[in-house]
């Protein structure tokens, strides 16, 4: 489905539905292209456990260079990331959007910007109404990946995900994308996520390895003329 970025309201948060979509910056261009997601804590950020305030965000060292080149490109650079604290009440959105404000500004900072924020707050232990089993938004499910489809000009086929977690990777495989990039950054490291992550791969899904971010120039072929 092609969009017309003039046509999107931009700055939407929480729906009805409880998840966050909010649309950052239009997409360059006309007609659907490969899109770039990414998951947050320990893609984007560096991994805290339930990261809610100001003080503990920081970069990755390689988001601004990657996310950069994407903007310079024209991909559209879509963050999908589950929140449960929010769910368990560890903390709210409130904390959700100040953490994105300084991710924000630290991206803009190096002149790189996000396109979208996709965010669930559903969890099979979470705290009523977000205690859903199998919510279709919550990776590894592909629901915020098919929510950025309908309001960003995308062609999934084409597009990548990067993520520290196999669920990151199955989404992307569920949505139908062209393929995945596990990074060992985060919760990447820890024990069976790389092979967990690589038997994600198959036919007509790709699954790359990397150490953090840094490395979606050199070995996603979005980037590759």
């Amino acid at each position: 489905m092609n969009k017309e970025p003039s046509l999107l309201n931009f700055g939407d948060t929480v729906g009805e539905d409880g998840i966050w979509v909010q649309l950052l910056n239009p997409v360059q261009g006309l007609g659907v292209r490969p899109t770039l997601f990414l998951d947050r804590d320990g893609v984007i950020l560096v991994e805290t456990n339930y990261l809610h305030t100001a003080e503990e965000t920081a970069l990755i060292g390689g988001a601004i260079e990657t996310i950069r080149n994407a903007n310079a490109s024209a991909i559209p650079v879509v963050v999908v990331t589950n929140q449960s604290g929010i769910g368990r009440e560890m903390y709210g959105w409130s904390d959700f959007a100040v953490v994105q404000e300084t991710m924000l500004n630290l991206l803009a900072e190096g002149d790189a910007y996000l396109n979208a924020v996709m965010a669930c707050p559903f969890h099979p232990d979470a705290n009523a109404p977000w205690n859903v089993q199998d919510h279709p938004d919550r990776k590894p499910n592909p629901g915020m990946i098919v929510r950025a489809e309908k309001i960003l000009p995308i062609d999934l086929s084409l597009s990548w995900i990067v993520g520290d977690h196999a669920t990151d990777l199955e989404a992307g495989k569920r949505a139908g994308l062209k393929g995945g990039m596990h990074v060992l950054s985060g919760h990447g490291s820890h024990p069976n996520e790389r092979a967990a992550a690589t038997n994600c791969a198959a036919a007509n899904y790709t699954v790359l390895k990397g150490l953090s971010i840094a490395d979606a120039v050199e070995k996603i072929p979005l980037f590759i003329k």
